[in-house]
């Protein structure tokens, strides 16, 4: 028989363990299925990981595949701008309403606006770039945070309704 701290203990390994299969699926899908100037399965696991963890786990995960993606991909620091606020606004919405659309609108939004304009000074800074105007990210990311946030609605809609979700949570 185990002890309550036992039980608590497997339980953050379990979630501990789920992350790091998260962050490798979202790191391979990221890095592999890249549309134009897009990377919709980031936001995609974004969404997921809100509803399945919780929000901190999905800003980590956010920074961890942005950071693999810097690392062994090639890209930049957007890849971790363009992940962690959509994670971040998606999750504090869902905790207030804990509807999966918020999830939704929350990744859009902190993806597609704010982190398309917090992009701006980042680059301006880190990497010298002479961005024309603070709204210039928003055409590139505000798409891929569209697409993976209805494609990570769908998913977690399936996924609820094969009662696997409720294994997952």
């Amino acid at each position: 028989m185990e002890t309550k701290q036992g039980i608590g203990t497997n339980k953050v390994l379990r979630k501990l363990a789920l992350a790091g299969v998260i962050t490798a699926l979202s790191f391979a899908t990221s890095s592999v299925v890249v549309l134009p100037n897009m990377a919709p399965f980031q936001h995609f696991f974004n969404v997921i990981t809100v509803v399945i963890l919780g929000p901190w786990y999905a800003v980590a995960i956010a920074f961890l595949t942005g950071g693999l993606r810097m690392i062994l991909a090639g890209r930049t620091i957007l890849a971790i701008v363009g992940a962690i606020f959509g994670a971040a606004m998606g999750g504090v919405l869902y905790r207030m309403t804990g509807k999966y659309i918020a999830v939704v609108i929350g990744e859009i939004i902190g993806t597609g606006v704010v982190s398309a304009i917090v992009s701006v000074p980042v680059m301006n800074f880190l990497y010298h770039a002479k961005v024309p105007s603070i709204y210039f990210y928003i055409p590139f990311f505000l798409p891929a945070a569209v697409v993976g946030a209805v494609l990570g609605y769908i998913f977690l809609k399936f996924m609820k309704q094969t009662k696997i979700l409720d294994k997952l949570q």
